[in-house]
């Protein structure tokens, strides 16, 4: 007993010990896997019963867990806060470049900070903390919301989607072109905020939206008589002609379309959105770019299919334009002319036949001039060429519009090709398009 008590001194603590006399009838097989045989002599057998402690093995446990716990609590505290830091210090980072980026020198060599910063605070409370209720409008690019800035003046905000396309770069020239073009055509930018990763603009405020708001609204379009839809052709035209050639900078606006002119109390139009805009050296002609951006629809097909533009791209654009205020249709919209693909086909058929009267809206038919609404028609049809060396310079543009007696050239008819029916292999389908959103897509037929 005494061997025995020794060889388990050491568990004394965790272990309890018993001993009893094994029945001579118990069979080994039989046995609790906790009694252990220690000894046997004759017909009397020394057994061990063990019995753990349970309560301190429990404890333990417990303890360990605890400790496990609190272990990994601790780790993912740690990380968390190390990503949380990490977070913020790139957030200052990037803020900092931005503002450095904006700050730098343009390609005109000039120097770009000519407008003040907002505070993101500031802004803040001009919006009500970006409620919905000052929602002006929204698009992929993010929302536009209304706001007063130090309690009396009203803007618009725009504030850019994080999610949004459009990036530095483009947030970079909206901000450095806006605030070095000056003209009652183009949008007035007050300022603007970076913060972490917001990009916010804050421009005038004006109360008259869009005019694809009233232009393609069947309630809101008899608003837009035709001396006020003369009105925004001419600004239009004299807002693009100072981009191209009067300003210190060449800038081809790159997305000119109907949602993009903004209308003042007046009714007066302001070219907006810069952001896909590109700046052209004194001498460059033209340029290519493997990233087309802008509206299919209001894109020339040089631009479209090649990524090839140049000043008479925005021509290109406004002759568009032209044909939608004109019409009250868009150019991506279904027409119930099915004889014709689109506006564009629709409106040089209509001029040739001199039918010009069933172009022409109906809501303005009754107080405009024919011959003032044929006469944009004839310029329209002349910016939408499919050539650009045919399409007139913008100034060019203006001259015709304010000088009636000008003797224009003769539009050359567009050029459409055949869509095969792709349910109907060898069959053509006339002028049919085929319309993804905005993009019209034609596919060539061999004759």
């Amino acid at each position: 007993m005494s061997t025995v008590a020794t060889t388990c001194f050491g568990f004394r603590n965790l272990v309890h010990l018993q001993l009893y006399p094994l029945l001579q009838n118990a069979k080994q097989s039989s046995m609790h896997p906790k009694v252990l045989l220690v000894a046997s002599t004759g017909t009397t057998s020394i057994c061990l019963l063990l019995t753990w402690n349970q309560k301190k093995r429990n404890f333990q446990k417990i303890l360990l867990s605890a400790i496990a716990c609190l272990l990994l609590l601790t780790i993912g505290a740690l990380g968390w806060a190390c990503k949380i830091r990490g977070k913020w210090h790139k957030k200052k980072i990037q803020t900092r470049m931005m503002l450095e980026y904006l700050s730098s020198t343009d390609e005109a060599g000039g120097k770009n900070i000519e407008f003040p910063f907002i505070t993101f605070e500031n802004i803040v409370t001009a919006t009500d903390n970006f409620s919905d209720c000052n929602i002006l409008g929204k698009g992929g690019f993010g929302k536009v919301y209304k706001g007063m800035l130090e309690g009396t003046k009203e803007v618009a905000i725009k504030r850019l989607s994080k999610s949004s396309g459009q990036g530095a770069e483009e947030f970079r020239n909206e901000v450095i072109l806006i605030a070095k073009l000056q003209h009652k055509n183009l949008v007035k930018l007050l300022g603007c905020c970076v913060h972490e990763d917001e990009k916010l603009l804050v421009y005038e405020y004006l109360p008259n939206k869009s005019l694809d708001y009233f232009l393609f609204d069947s309630a809101r379009k008899s608003t837009l008589q035709w001396p006020t839809r003369f009105k925004i052709i001419h600004g239009v035209a004299r807002g693009i002609m100072y981009l191209h050639q009067d300003s210190r900078l060449t800038i081809i606006h790159r997305d000119l379309k109907a949602s993009n002119i903004l209308l003042d109390k007046d009714m007066s139009p302001k070219i907006s959105d810069f952001g896909m805009a590109r700046i052209f050296s004194s001498d460059q002609l033209h340029a290519n770019t493997n990233r087309v951006v802008g509206t299919y629809g209001y894109m020339s097909p040089e631009y479209a299919m090649e990524g090839a533009f140049s000043v008479k791209s925005d021509t290109y654009s406004f002759g568009v334009l032209m044909l939608e205020i004109v019409s009250g249709l868009k150019i991506s919209s279904p027409h119930l002319h099915m004889d014709f693909p689109n506006l564009r086909a629709y409106a040089w058929n209509m001029w040739k036949e001199g039918k010009i009267e069933d172009l022409v809206d109906s809501s303005v038919m009754e107080n405009c001039s024919l011959d003032e609404v044929s006469q944009c028609v004839h310029i329209g049809l002349l910016c939408v060429q499919d050539s650009p060396s045919f399409r007139p310079l913008m100034s060019a543009v203006v001259s015709m519009l304010e000088n009636k007696t000008t003797t224009l050239p003769t539009p050359s008819q567009p050029v459409y090709f055949a869509v095969r029916d792709p349910y109907q292999p060898g069959k053509a389908v006339g002028n049919k398009e085929l319309s993804i959103y905005d993009m019209s897509l034609t596919v060539p037929e061999g004759r």
